[in-house]
């Protein structure tokens, strides 16, 4: 039987890379994925439904909009993964208001208040009806930035602090609620916002170099994790955590 037989999942920044891997790994074992993007999707298949939403541009009213339109359309999330993210890179000493704005809005802002959105919905009555064993799982895509402090990416960096910190806040606060809310920490995956660091003729080497396992991600790597967290039973237990998924490169 599929993990997500009837499961209605919601997957951000879908059309590409890690989260359209999600957005496969998941309709794989039976979900039905609503992707929001801004940008077309790769992925073809019924159970795929996208619609563009920009949350660079996107208030918080229209954040509860797009989660009022989805509930009422298809009366339930059972899943919500937070995974868009941009990065912009300049060294600290030249980095600039807009790019700093733009990075933390859309990798820490818009999640918080997509997630704070659905979790109103569900302890509103929205989840909280259903059966006794129904949870609602909430997975964020952080980063081994997360806990380290990287090179000209202070915005991204602290986006990414700030992921990890508001996955275990919220954690404490509605673990009574029967939701599960953790995160995945990628290592260096082979993605558009890697390919700068992969097209390096010196930063390349010295990365694998550092890297236990000695080569790149890869976006289906993450999708494993975030199948596990999203899981019941697997998962009904684990709150609050953040996911190393990274080759290695946190434990060296």
């Amino acid at each position: 039987m599929p993990r997500f037989l009837n499961k209605l999942a919601v997957v951000t920044g879908s059309s590409r890379g890690i989260g359209a891997s999600i957005a496969k790994a998941l309709m794989s074992e039976g979900a039905k994925v609503i992707g929001l993007a801004r940008t077309a999707s790769e992925l073809k298949s019924q159970n795929y439904l996208p619609i563009n939403f920009d949350f660079g541009s996107a208030s918080v009213g229209q954040i509860d909009e797009l989660v009022a339109d989805i509930v009422k359309r298809h009366k339930k999330i059972d899943i919500l993964v937070n995974n868009a993210g941009i990065i912009r890179r300049a060294p600290a000493h030249q980095f600039t208001e807009t790019d700093w704005d733009d990075v933390l809005r859309i990798n820490l802002k818009a999640p918080f208040f997509l997630t704070q959105s659905v979790a109103r919905w569900w302890i509103d009555g929205g989840g909280m009806n259903q059966s006794p064993d129904s949870r609602l799982k909430i997975v964020n895509i952080a980063s081994m930035l997360s806990f380290q402090g990287g090179i000209t990416i202070p915005a991204y960096t602290a986006s990414k602090h700030g992921i990890a910190g508001i996955t275990k806040a919220l954690a404490n606060e509605w673990a009574p609620k029967r939701i599960n809310i953790n995160a995945i920490a990628p290592g260096y995956i082979e993605t558009e916002n890697t390919r700068p660091l992969r097209e390096d003729p010196v930063r390349n080497p010295a990365i694998l170099a550092r890297i236990p396992q000695g080569a790149w991600g890869h976006p289906d790597q993450i999708a494993g994790g975030v199948l596990f967290f999203a899981s019941s039973p697997d998962s009904d237990y684990v709150n609050g955590a953040v996911l190393n998924i990274d080759g290695g490169w946190l434990a060296r």
